[in-house]
Order: structure tokens, then C-alpha cells, then sequence
């Protein structure tokens, strides 16, 4: 006689798509705003201003890419620049070498993800100050070596490479086609991500954030989802290296210098762990802040980042993107005691 075995679908909570409000059409109308606002912008501003905003787009990519690995996944990363100093050398290597710039750009991913998987496969079985140890020693290890691969990198003095002027056709000048294509590229990718991580892959990553024993118990494996969240990390900061070489036309191993990572860190941190919102807000506090305390007081631009980290970390633990949630929730509260106050209790 048979028996017959009864297995219950674990995978059920990590595969079965939410309930998805429907979202009022004050938040599209705020977002068309918002695009229509990023096409005009850099056709009505000055040179140095789309220069910055062009920036701000490269950076928050960077950040994106952070947050994939801490925010999504709650992994620590603390060598993510590693990986846009390398797609920024490879991108200069490929221009000067006149490959075709779909070739350089496919590279400018791939290489930095095949580094980040090789990284991976030993990280991703640490945790704590184990793998905050392995991340580290990526710009620590990349700056001597760009120094000392000098027929590749241009060594101590860097690499330059002039690829991104405006083509004669799109009658646009040159820090107007750069932002226009840092602005495709960056938002290609952050549809990508957003998608990515509403989807199956995302669950499973917040299971693994939360807890991985509970992640084992569902069929999902951790270390496969740090390995890829890992990759996707490092191929996305080979997305900003190449936007960084499209702005910026340069790199030396000054790019692959540790205090960068620590100034993503703090920019994702400020911005909203795991939020796409705080990844171009973090794009914004990296480019902006740094010049906004250099203008106020040069000596103390460390110390006055750090204030303003600090008072995030205690009074918005959620970064600048939970502000909008803070705000709903204060109103809902409000309501909630109008409600039950004695003059509508009668």
C-alpha cells in the first residue's frame, strides 16, 4: 500500500504577487512633472549646472548599485567605488583602443560583473565584519594595482578618453547630450532594478535580509541570492563607471580611493536604504552636499558631513525617502485621534 505524502508549497509567501494598491493620480501627475522637468532642464541651464546634474545621475546609479547589496539584500559592501573605478577603466581602455563604443559599454558591465562574482563566491559566505573585511581590501588592493598596470591605466597619471561629444545631427551641445545620455542609461537601469526588486527576486532578498534560517525553511537559498545580489551590485557599478568616463572623460586610481566608498555609503544611508527614491536622492547628497560645506567652511567639510549623517541616522532612520511615509502616518494619527476625540463620540 502507497502512502501518500503531503508537501506544503513554502515558496508560496515568495512567489504569489501582493495586493497592489492602486496609486493616485497625484503621484503620476507628480511624476510626469518630474520627467518633463528632466528633459527641459539641461536645454535652460548653464554649462556648469547640467555638468552637475549629469553627475548626480552617474552617482545615484552608484548608490543604486550599494543598495542592492545593503538596502535589498543587508549585505555590508564596503568596496562598491571598486566597481565603478573599474567600468571607468575599461570604458577609457576600450575608447582609446577604438572598440565600438556597444562593445566598450557591454564590457564596462560585464568585467566589473565577473570581478564582483569571483568576490562574491568567498563574501558572500562571511557575514558581519568578516565580509565588511573582504569589501574593504577591493579599493585598498585597486588603487596600487592601477598604479602599478600602468600600459592598461595610464598608472599614477591617469587616462583620459573623449567619446561623449554631441554628434553634429542632435544639434545639442556637448554637457547637453552627456546629461541626455547619463540620463537614459540611468533610468534604463533603474526601471531594471525597480522591476527586479518587486518582483520574486526581491522577496526572496527580504526574506534573506530578515532572516535566513526562515529563507532555508521557504527553499530559498541565501548564498545564491547574496552571490547574484552581489553581481547585479558590482555590474551596476560598472553602469556608473561608464556614465562617470561620459561626464567626467577621466580616471586615475584616485577613483578607486576607500574614502569614495564611505561617501556612497553615507549618500545611500542619507538618501533611504533599500528605496529607489533614496538612490537619487543619495546621487544628489554626493554631488551636492561635498560643495555646499566646502563653500560654508573648507577646514570642516568632514566634520559638517558627518553632523548631517548623524542627525539622519537619529531623526530619519529611513533616510530623506522616508519623509513622505513620516508624513502620511503623522496625518493618519491626527485623523484617527479627531476621530475618537469626545466631540465625535457623542
Amino acid at each position: 500500500m502507497s502512502q501518500t505524502s503531503f508537501s506544503p508549497d513554502l515558496t508560496a509567501a515568495v512567489t504569489t504577487v501582493p495586493f497592489q494598491r492602486r496609486t493616485p493620480w497625484w503621484v503620476w501627475a507628480i511624476g510626469a512633472a518630474v520627467v518633463l522637468l528632466l528633459v527641459v532642464a539641461p536645454l535652460v541651464m548653464d554649462i556648469p549646472t547640467n555638468q552637475m546634474l549629469a553627475r548626480v545621475g552617474v552617482f545615484a546609479v552608484a548608490v543604486l548599485g550599494l543598495n542592492v547589496i545593503m538596502g535589498y539584500t543587508g549585505q555590508v559592501s564596503l568596496g562598491q567605488i571598486f566597481f565603478l573605478g573599474f567600468g571607468a577603466y575599461v570604458t577609457a581602455y576600450g575608447v582609446q583602443q577604438e572598440w565600438p563604443i556597444l562593445l566598450t559599454f557591454v564590457l564596462a558591465i560585464v568585467l566589473p560583473g565577473v570581478a564582483g562574482l569571483i568576490v562574491a563566491f568567498a563574501a558572500a559566505r562571511l557575514g558581519g565584519l568578516a565580509i565588511a573585511m573582504v569589501t574593504i581590501a577591493l579599493p585598498i588592493i585597486g588603487v596600487p594595482l592601477a598604479k602599478r598596470l600602468s600600459d592598461l591605466t595610464g598608472g599614477s597619471q591617469g587616462i583620459s578618453a573623449r567619446f561623449s561629444d554631441a554628434p553634429e545631427w542632435s544639434g545639442l551641445a556637448d554637457d547637453q547630450w552627456q546629461y541626455y545620455l547619463v540620463l537614459l542609461i540611468a533610468a534604463i537601469t533603474f526601471v531594471l532594478v525597480y522591476n527586479l526588486t518587486r518582483g520574486k527576486f526581491g522577496r526572496a532578498l527580504a526574506i534573506v535580509r530578515e532572516n535566513e534560517n526562515v529563507a532555508k525553511a521557504m527553499g530559498i537559498s541565501p548564498y545564491r541570492y547574496k552571490v547574484m545580489a552581489f553581481t547585479i551590485a558590482a555590474m551596476i557599478g560598472g553602469v556608473s563607471g561608464f556614465l562617470y568616463m561620459v561626464v567626467v572623460q577621466y580616471t586615475s586610481p584616485e577613483t578607486l580611493a576607500f574614502h569614495h566608498s564611505i561617501n556612497l555609503l553615507a549618500s545611500m544611508v542619507v538618501g533611504g536604504a533599500g528605496s529607489i527614491a533614496g538612490s537619487i536622492l543619495g546621487g544628489f547628497y554626493y554631488v551636492f552636499v561635498p560643495n555646499l560645506t566646502n563653500e560654508i567652511a573648507p577646514t570642516l567639510t568632514a566634520l559638517i558631513q558627518g553632523i548631517i549623517l548623524l542627525v539622519v541616522l537619529f531623526v530619519l532612520p529611513g533616510g530623506l525617502a522616508s519623509i513622505p511615509h513620516r508624513i502620511r502616518r503623522m496625518l493618519r494619527s491626527r485623523r484617527a485621534d479627531t476621530d475618537s476625540s469626545p466631540s465625535h463620540s457623542k
